[in-house]
């Protein structure tokens, strides 16, 4: 049953990569004027980190029952860090486009905060085989 937890938390993992990469690329055109120059975007850059460490750093210590206390913590960090911005990012974009409140939840990143949430449990129950709680 681990073999399939750490595999579910990985499979999980690297969604939320590339779902992020799609999202937020941080090497961004300059304008539209020159759209075959990039530029480095500092912002996409961070969202681009946290995924990529949650596939390799999160997964990899979760791989030992010695580790697996800090690949708990850092993928709780993760998740609670990723819902507070993209909750913040998603309420401050309704704002300045005047979203009407009946479309919130379908044009929000609830389903993104869902899927981080669905991670971080997966990652528990990782965490609970390993220190034997039912």
């Amino acid at each position: 049953m681990r073999r399939a937890l750490i595999a579910a938390l990985f499979i999980m993992a690297v969604a939320g990569f590339l779902l992020h990469y799609r999202i937020h690329p941080f090497m961004t055109p300059q304008d539209a004027l020159h759209p075959d120059i990039l530029v480095f975007n500092a912002t996409n850059f961070l969202a681009f980190i946290f995924p990529l460490v949650d596939v390799f750093v999160v997964t990899g210590l979760f791989l030992s029952k010695r580790t697996a206390l800090y690949g708990y913590l850092l993928n709780g960090l993760i998740v609670v860090y990723g819902t507070v911005f993209m909750a913040h990012f998603t309420i401050a974009q309704f704002v300045a486009q005047s979203v009407p409140p009946g479309k919130w939840i379908i044009n929000s990143t609830l389903p993104d905060i869902g899927m981080a949430w669905a991670d971080f449990f997966v990652g528990k129950s990782l965490f609970d085989s390993y220190v034997g709680k039912k």
